[in-house]
């Protein structure tokens, strides 16, 4: 099914692309009630509680049509010309990274699940900057091995998570490579505890972790969706993580940290905000 879509989202000219997937998603939203409505959930942790129903109502549409806008677009990068790429790709912060990668101990990209991240992943490797992604495994293993080759064929390093992710990380930031790791979810469920907007959750350990392990800094980053197929990425001050005292509970002060900063990164766009499962203990299935 994926190398089906793939192969008609690099048949049809980006616009048209687009413009089917703003109508798939909508329909997605349309058979997908459970899923319609903890995007509401999540939505309104960040518009606020006073946000109006037909402002909530809008909002879900648009996020689910920035979803399938994701999809379109992520399909069509193998084999995309650098010249067509950096022509949509705009930055801000790029600086940030550069200054980490010159220090020559990596970087941590800290992302959200927002806007277009693969495009951003696509303009870093064809420009020269080494790239390394962590992956969720997935079931069956030959979807999995699908997504670990379509990330490859974009010329990114891929570790899947699992308990040989830590020593791969590590390895590729003392190779002074930059790392992606997509932050916003607790996928293991062994996280830490911190507030998310405005409600206790878990987010993941392992950026932290890593960067007091590595001295490689945290940088939160996004890249955006702009409007005529353009992109923005932005890439923020590193996160001052630093030993101070037990490493547990260095960790839990550098994840908060860094749970305050993407909330900044969602909040300049929240229905680019691609999260379509339960992230708080008072979500439907949470933990299942």
């Amino acid at each position: 099914m994926y190398a089906a879509g793939a192969a008609v989202a690099r048949s049809l000219p980006g616009p048209v692309a687009r413009a089917l997937a703003t109508g798939a998603g909508l329909l997605y939203a349309g058979a997908t009630p459970d899923r319609r409505d903890l995007m509401a959930r999540h939505l309104r942790r960040v518009y606020g509680e006073d946000v109006t129903a037909a402002t909530l109502t809008a909002g879900v549409h648009e996020a689910f049509a920035s979803y399938a806008r994701y999809w379109a677009e992520s399909l069509r990068l193998p084999g995309m010309d650098a010249a067509t790429v950096e022509a949509a790709m705009s930055w801000e912060g790029i600086d940030h990274l550069d200054r980490a990668l010159e220090a020559g101990n990596g970087a941590i990209l800290a992302l959200p699940h927002l806007g277009g991240w693969e495009w951003g992943g696509l303009w870093l490797c064809q420009t020269g900057y080494p790239v390394t992604v962590v992956v969720e495994p997935l079931e069956p293993p030959d979807v999995f091995e699908w997504f670990v080759g379509f990330r490859r064929a974009l010329g990114m390093e891929v570790v899947a998570l699992g308990p040989e992710a830590g020593p791969a990380v590590l390895r590729a930031l003392r190779a002074n490579r930059g790392v992606c790791l997509l932050c916003d979810r607790d996928v293991g469920g062994s996280g830490v505890e911190v507030e998310f907007f405005g409600e206790r959750t878990r987010l993941p350990a392992g950026p932290v972790t890593l960067a007091l392990r590595s001295r490689a800094p945290i940088l939160p980053t996004a890249v955006y969706f702009l409007d005529h197929g353009g992109h923005l990425g932005a890439v923020g001050e590193p996160l001052a993580v630093e030993r101070g005292g037990r490493l547990r509970d260095d960790v839990a002060a550098g994840t908060q940290q860094l749970a305050h900063r993407l909330e900044e990164l969602i909040r300049r766009a929240p229905t680019q905000w691609h999260l379509l499962q339960p992230n708080w203990p008072s979500d439907p299935g949470y933990g299942a």
